[in-house]
This record gives C-alpha cells, sequence and structure tokens, in this order.
C-alpha cells in the first residue's frame, strides 16, 4: 500500500545519481554524526544496571539482539521508510510535522492567518489528494477544528518535542564528548583518570562552543571524512573481533535472546532497556536535516554504511565481551577495551573527533529548531546569523550558543560518568520520538488520507517499543532521568508564556484597531502636513488601521507623504517564493498616499538586509500602482477597499526595474522612459523605476509612482511600537504572574522585529503603549 496516498507531484528536477550519491556522502557527517558515535557508550551504560555482573553470554546476547532490534526497527523502518515520507515541502523535524497538521487541519496557532495565505504555492503544493468529505478523517479534522483544547493540546506536544530536543542540545555532547575521552582510563591508573576525564571533557566542550560562531561551512569539508574514517575504523574492529573471539556471536540476532533475556533478567532487564536506548540516538536527525539533502540521499548513507557498521560494531563488542564477560574491571564493558591494545590513541583521537562532529550536529540543529518556534511565536525574539551564504541551513544564535555551554558544562561536571548522562540523554531522545510517533499518526490521517487502523497499527507498533524505554528512562529518575525534564520544563514555561502573551497581545491590537470609517472622515487632505518621505509603520495587524496611527494623528501634526502600514509575518510553510512575497493594498482613496503592506516568510526563510528590503518594498508599491492602473489586477475596480490586496513579488519579479547609485541598467528597451531623480549630495543607494510606455498607465499613476520614488529617495522612517503588557485589574494571580513577570521579563530581554536591527537609529521611532489584556 502506498502510504503517501494519491498522487504527489513532485516539481523538484530530477538529481543525477553523481548528485545524489555526494549529497549522500555529506549527508555522513551533518546527519549521522550523533548516531555513530553511539557504540562509545551503550554497552557500558547497559550493563551498569543489576545485569553487570553475568556467568554467561546469555545476557550479552540478549543486549545485542534488543541493540540489533530496536536499531533495525525504529531508525531503518520508522524513520527511512515511514517517518522521511511526511517531509514539509522538502523539510523536516518535529515542527515541519506540525506544519502539515496546522495546514490541513487549519489549527494554526499564528494570530494572523488569512485566506490569502492558503493560496500560496507552498502550501497547496503538499496536496495528497481530495480529502474525504465523511469518516473518521473528516470527523477528527471537524473535532480539531472546533475544539480549542484540542488545538493547544496539539501545540504544547509539538513544544515538549521542541524542548526534549533543546536538551538534548545540552546533554548529547557532554556524553559523547566524555564518553569519548574515556579511552584515557586504559592508560592511567585508577586514581588519576578521573581527575583527567572530566578537565579534558570540559576543556574540549569550551572549544567547541567558542568556535560556533565561524559556522560549520569552514570545517564542514572534515566532518563527512571524521565520520567515515570512524565508521570504517568500527567496523573493522568489529570484523576483528566477530573471527577473533566468537564468530557464532550471529547467532544473538535472533529475537529469541531477547524473550530469553527479559524473562531471566526481569526488573533488572527492564531497567537495562534505559541504556540500550542509546544507539538510536541521533535517529531524529535524519528527519529533522532533510531540508539539506534528499530523501534518496539520507537512505542510501544510512542502508549502505551507517547501518551495517554500526551493527558489525556491536557484533564485535559482543563477541569479545562473550569471552571476556569474567573479568573483574570496572569499566570492562566499554567500548575501548574491545579495540586492540596497540590501536587504541588512534582510536582515541578518531573517537574524539567523531563525537565532536555528533556534537556539532546536534548544536546546529538546536539552533534550527529555535529559530522555526521564533519564526511561529512559540519562542522569543534572538539574534539569528547567518554562518554561510550558499547553504542556507547553517545558522549562529549567540545568546542560545552560551547557555546551551554552561548547562553542557553544568551536567559535565555535575554527573562526571557516563550512566547518568545516559540515563538523562536516553529520556530526552524517546522522548522527541514518543512525539514524532503521536504527530506523524494524525499525519497518516488528516494529510494521506489513510485509513485510521493504518495509523492505529503506526501507534500500537512503535508506540509500545517507545513507551517501553520511556519508562525504563523514567524510573531512573533520580539517576539522572531529571535534568531533560527539568530543562524541559523550563523551556516549555517560558515558549508558551511568550505564546500566549503574543496572542493577547494580537487580541488587544484588533479590538483598539481605527476602522477604516474613521479614517475616510477625515477627508482628502487629512488635515495634516506631509513631509517628504516613506513612513513605515509596524504592525501585526492583517487588516484595519493600528491605534498608534491614531496616536500620531491625534498628536503629531504631520507624518510622511507616502505611509506604509507594514506587517511582517510569518507562515506556516518552509518557504514562501519571491514571486508571493508581498500582499499590497491601498488605505483609502489614491491621494492619500497610504498602502498596506503584508510581507510574507517561511519559517526557514531567510530576512534581508535593510537596504535590500526596503528596495523590495517600494518595488512591490510601484508595481502594484502599476499594475492597478493598466487593469491587470483582477480587484482592480475595488482596490481603494481596506480588504482588496494583489499579490507582488519582489524586485526580481517584476517588470519595474531598479539601478543603484546612477549605473545605468545595461541592455534596458528603448521602449522604456526613465523618470529622473532629485539630485542629493550624499551618496546613497537610490531607486530609479523604469515604466513601460505605455497609454494603459493613467496620468494619475505616472504622478503617484514619481511621488512614491521621491520619497523613497527622501528617505525611510521606521516607526515601531513598543507594547507594555498588564493584566487587567481583577485578572487572577496566576495571569497577573505570566503576564506582569514572566512575558514582560521575556519582552524586555528579546530582540527587536528582526528587519530593524540594522536600521539607524535617526531613522528609527519607537512609540511605548501600554495593552491592559
Amino acid at each position: 500500500m502506498d502510504l503517501e496516498g494519491g498522487t504527489r507531484v513532485n516539481s523538484v528536477k530530477k538529481e543525477s545519481w553523481k548528485t545524489i550519491l555526494t549529497l549522500a556522502y555529506q549527508s555522513l557527517g551533518v546527519v549521522y554524526g550523533d548516531l555513530s558515535i553511539s557504540p562509545l557508550y551503550v554497552f557500558r551504560s547497559t550493563f551498569a544496571e543489576d545485569i553487570r555482573h553475568t556467568d554467561t553470554n546469555e545476557e550479552i546476547y540478549g543486549v545485542l539482539s534488543l541493540v540489533f532490534w530496536t536499531f533495525t526497527l525504529v531508525p531503518l523502518v520508522k524513520y527511512v521508510f515511514i517517518v522521511l515520507k511526511a517531509d514539509d515541502n522538502g523539510e523536516g523535524g518535529t515542527f515541519a510535522l506540525y506544519s502539515l497538521l496546522c495546514r490541513h487541519a487549519r489549527v494554526c496557532s499564528l494570530p494572523n492567518c488569512q485566506l490569502a495565505d492558503e493560496e500560496l504555492s507552498e502550501y497547496k503544493k503538499d496536496s495528497y489528494g481530495v480529502a474525504p468529505k465523511r469518516g473518521f478523517a473528516s470527523r477528527l479534522k471537524s473535532m480539531l477544528e472546533k475544539h480549542k483544547v484540542l488545538q493547544r493540546i496539539l501545540l504544547v506536544l509539538a513544544l515538549i518535542g521542541t524542548c526534549m530536543v533543546i536538551g538534548d542540545g545540552v546533554l548529547t555532547p557532554a556524553i559523547s564528548v566524555f564518553s569519548a575521552v574515556s579511552g584515557i582510563e586504559l592508560s592511567m591508573s585508577k586514581e588519576h583518570h578521573t581527575y583527567v576525564e572530566v578537565p579534558a571533557a570540559c576543556i574540549i566542550l569550551i572549544g567547541l562552543f567558542a568556535l560556533q560562531h565561524y559556522g560549520t561551512h569552514r570545517v564542514g569539508f572534515l566532518f563527512a571524512p571524521i565520520v567515515m574514517a570512524w565508521l570504517f575504523c568500527i567496523s573493522a574492529i568489529g570484523i576483528y573481533n566477530i573471527f577473533h573471539w566468537n564468530p557464532h556471536v550471529y547467532q544473538a540476532l535472533s529475537p529469541y535472546y531477547v524473550f530469553k533475556f527479559l524473562s531471566k533478567t526481569q526488573r533488572g532487564g527492564w531497567m537495562a532497556l534505559g541504556g540500550i536506548l542509546l544507539c538510536i540516538t541521533g535517529s531524529e536527525a535524519m528527519f529533522a536535516d532533510l531540508g539539506h539533502f534528499s530523501q534518496l540521499s539520507i537512505k542510501i548513507a544510512f542502508t549502505s554504511v551507517v547501518y551495517p557498521s554500526l551493527v558489525l560494531a556491536y557484533m564485535g563488542q559482543a563477541a569479545y565481551l562473550s569471552r571476556h564477560h569474567n573479568i573483574e574491571h570496572e569499566y570492562h564493558f566499554g567500548f575501548y577495551i574491545s579495540v586492540p591494545k596497540k590501536l587504541r590513541w588512534p582510536v582515541l583521537v578518531i573517537a574524539i573527533l567523531a563525537a565532536v562532529v555528533g556534537s556539532q550536529a546536534i548544536i546546529t540543529g538546536t539552533f534550527s529548531i529555535i529559530k522555526q518556534c521564533s519564526a511561529l511565536s512559540c519562542f522569543p525574539r534572538v539574534k539569528v546569523v547567518h554562518t554561510s551564504s550558499k547553504i542556507h541551513g547553517q545558522i549562529y544564535i549567540p545568546e542560545i550558543n552560551w547557555l546551551l555551554m554552561i548547562l553542557c558544562l553544568a551536567v559535565t561536571i555535575g554527573f562526571r560518568d557516563t550512566k547518568h548522562l545516559g540515563n538523562a540523554s536516553g529520556l530526552a531522545v524517546i522522548t522527541v520520538m514518543l512525539v514524532t510517533t503521536c504527530l506523524m499518526s494524525l499525519v497518516i490521517v488528516l494529510c494521506w488520507h489513510q485509513n485510521v487502523l493504518l495509523a492505529l497499527g503506526f501507534v500500537f507498533i512503535f508506540g509500545t517499543i517507545e513507551a517501553l524505554f520511556f519508562s525504563a528512562s523514567l524510573i531512573k529518575f533520580l539517576q539522572g532521568a531529571w535534568v531533560p525534564i527539568a530543562l524541559a520544563l523550563v523551556f516549555l514555561i517560558f515558549m508558551y508564556v511568550w505564546h500566549y502573551g503574543t496572542l493577547k497581545k494580537y487580541e488587544f491590537d484588533v479590538q483598539n484597531k481605527v476602522s477604516i470609517d474613521w479614517l475616510l472622515g477625515l477627508g482628502a487632505s487629512i488635515g495634516i502636513v506631509r513631509v517628504r518621505g516613506i513612513g513605515l509603520i509596524h504592525t501585526e495587524l492583517v487588516s484595519g488601521i493600528p491605534a498608534i496611527f491614531s496616536h500620531f494623528v491625534t498628536n503629531l501634526p504631520a507624518f510622511h507623504q507616502v505611509l506604509v502600514f507594514l506587517c511582517i509575518k510569518h507562515v506556516p510553510v518552509p518557504h514562501v517564493r519571491p514571486e508571493e512575497r508581498f500582499l499590497v493594498g491601498r488605505v483609502g482613496p489614491r491621494d492619500f498616499r497610504l498602502y498596506r503592506c503584508i510581507v510574507r516568510y517561511g519559517y526557514r526563510d531567510v530576512h534581508k538586509d535593510d537596504m535590500e528590503f526596503e528596495n523590495d518594498l517600494v518595488h512591490s508599491i510601484a508595481e502594484f500602482i502599476r499594475t492597478g492602473s493598466t487593469g491587470l489586477n483582477s480587484s482592480n475596480d475595488e482596490i481603494e477597499k481596506d480588504d482588496k490586496m494583489a499579490v507582488v513579488g519582489t524586485c526580481s519579479t517584476h517588470s519595474i526595474l531598479m539601478s543603484e547609485d546612477d549605473v545605468e541598467l545595461a541592455g534596458t528597451s528603448s521602449e522604456l522612459k526613465e523618470i529622473k531623480s532629485p539630485k542629493v549630495i550624499k551618496q546613497k543607494k537610490r531607486v530609479r523605476f523604469l515604466v513601460p510606455e505605455s497609454p494603459k498607465i493613467d496620468t494619475g499613476a505616472m504622478e503617484e509612482l514619481e511621488e512614491v520614488m521621491e520619497a523613497k529617495e527622501a528617505g525611510v522612517a521606521y516607526i515601531i511600537g513598543q507594547s507594555y503588557m498588564r493584566a487587567k485589574p481583577g485578572s487572577s494571580i496566576l495571569k497577573k504572574l505570566v503576564i506582569n513577570f514572566v512575558y514582560e521579563f521575556l519582552r524586555r530581554n528579546s530582540r527587536g522585529p528582526s528587519f530593524v536591527l540594522g536600521v539607524p537609529h535617526a531613522s528609527s521611532l519607537e512609540v511605548g503603549m501600554m495593552c491592559h489584556v
């Protein structure tokens, strides 16, 4: 049965095998770094519990069988064959699943959604066929759309998964680096090796986080070779151990040993599941990093290189332990003791490098998911630095980087062993997988339009496996598992409070907006002096006039000759095409020179700098004026109404051209007429419009275009409202605590709107408003 259902049109060009294999090779360093280093700590963490002392090979065979089947069912069957297909226009991760559900069930948590957003190409491109009008899927969709409580539960579920990913970004570097440097223990006395391991791990971690601002692309070319060398190394050692110590270890791959192990060890075996699940840490990265690679390249890399290498590594460790399980050594279940003595130091170096690569991948993934949360109003605004001009996903968030470093050092110094770190990391990993399973079951029904029995089967098979691992991890709450729960709880509170406050603020803006009738009552001249330039009034509203404008009209006797109500918002799709970026319309009659411009970004889109943004904005208004004049807009006759807007692209997508710094455009047609701009003394980028000389463009439109151009040359001013939130008198103590203290603390310490970060102070004006919610 085709899980995707229906016929899905793939707009991506077919890739050559050379490109696919190149991407598969590159994915080794980005996607599989975390998954590849799990042999460092799986057996050691597993045998740290009640099954540590063993007299036979049954326990070792049972653990190997559990590792093999867990590694086969979860990363291979669940992620490679099923979850990878649930991409959001090529993007993956927890918020990609949530975004799919938001669009198909209309449960978007963003407050300023519009019907026009549903006309976006990316919004409609992921159609999996016609949704059934009857049946369970239709009833489930209606139930989600009607009940706000269910929508909040869905949002909280997505936020829990996100918070656990952030917790994994703290714990994975700690356990990876600490396990890698644990090889030092074999060359030092027992009294001294612990004092060396912790400082060595801390130094490596500090260096890792300190280098984040340089970006992955500076050293990324080394990632794939390092992981490739590591996989080759552990697979070769595994083959050597199999043939040298126990060629019959392959028998442990039978599921019979799983049941035999659990029936013999009982509670001890159940608790050991917390260590076994560490073999699948990093599996979520296959889905989360889908946007940087193709599905086929990720599948090829896993099935041909990663999967066989790790299976051989685990089998080799089990083969060695099956002949040395009676050795009385505190760390004899560790990875390095199964490595031949002559190779231990070279393997230690490669292991440390591989641990750094694996840590780098989860840190970058944490940056990426926080950016998505911020774009969807679920995380306070933070500074996002794009470290590569070619690769979109490589970003750096300074505040989050140093916070992760402090927390990572704290858990490393606090625990000082892989047992507690493994318990903490395991719970974070399995919680993310449980959230993915829950969201995926809804995607199967609501997005893929498959039978509900298929979704129930998916939940039953993988949910049961993950629930067993989750219970085994949760029972170790006091042995380290409390750390990801505490971290997730703190981040969840902050994220939900920020989202709640954002919604309340938008509701206040909607309730206090000024009607269009009030504006029309001011008369054609508005009775106020108009000064040269363009004024951009930033607002979250997509309709109506914000209250900040009435404050200007009431208290200031002048404003700019061209006024734009600017709304920059994110929509629940990964990317918005340049030709669909802007929605432009007039506010009031043409003589008022008031416009509304809604700029739409996807949750993975990159914002342009202020100069590019200004040029695109002015060009979108100019193109709107031109198309409105020539009758190209379908709603031309009613364009002066506030609810009629036109979709306009960026300056590279339409016929009005631009030249900068007085450089003439090469190859300009003789049919174009240039409107000259006034001379200015200060050297700056100047926008000049080339308007087609056509009788369809009336005189009024030409005058309007010229006035917009002159206003742009005079300068652009950004007017930003600063809203101070306060709970209404009589509100509950909890609401006052949430709004007056927590939300206001987050607002004061978060970044401003991204498009004004580079604007000079002389060009920006902040206006404070008190909002009682």
